[in-house]
């Protein structure tokens, strides 16, 4: 029981620390005041994105590029299942949320989790805030494109 105590208290801080963005990056994101839980648009989210469109279509390149920046900021936290690894698992995820709601909380989850119930109730489940990555608009493009190809949009 303590070793996995141990362990859970180890990877925290680990997941934690990998998160924390580089003090010498100029390229810092814009972090959005944080909205009343009473002015949360549960389509939208909270952020500077109000209607993210896509096309239809996927965009095997940009998914790509995506599958790149998974790989160095979401890979140790998230499965491309429905498993729970230290976040929970993406496979659905683009078919349960908006592209709008996506795009505001890949680029700047803080004031999402402190409104939203149910990104509330997952910190409950996993334990540990998801970690401002500082992704930029294209990177989050790129992003939101791979979890459209892990969910199979063609």
């Amino acid at each position: 029981m303590m070793k996995k105590a141990m362990l859970l208290l180890a990877l925290a801080g680990l997941t934690m620390y990998c998160g924390r963005p580089d003090p010498a990056s100029d390229s810092e994101t814009e972090t959005t005041e944080v909205a009343s839980p009473a002015d949360y648009d549960p389509n939208r989210g909270v952020g500077k994105y109000e209607n993210f469109e896509l096309p239809a279509t996927l965009d095997a390149a940009l998914a790509s590029e995506g599958d790149k920046v998974v790989s160095t900021k979401c890979k140790s936290c998230h499965k491309m299942t429905d498993e729970r690894l230290v976040g929970p698992g993406w496979a659905g995820v683009t078919q349960r949320r908006t592209p709008t709601w996506l795009m505001n909380f890949i680029t700047d989850p803080d004031p999402m989790i402190s409104v939203d119930p149910e990104l509330q109730t997952q910190l409950e489940l996993c334990l540990v805030r998801m970690p401002n990555q500082n992704v930029s608009e294209d990177e989050g493009r790129a992003i939101l494109e791979f979890m459209r190809q892990n969910d199979g949009v063609k």
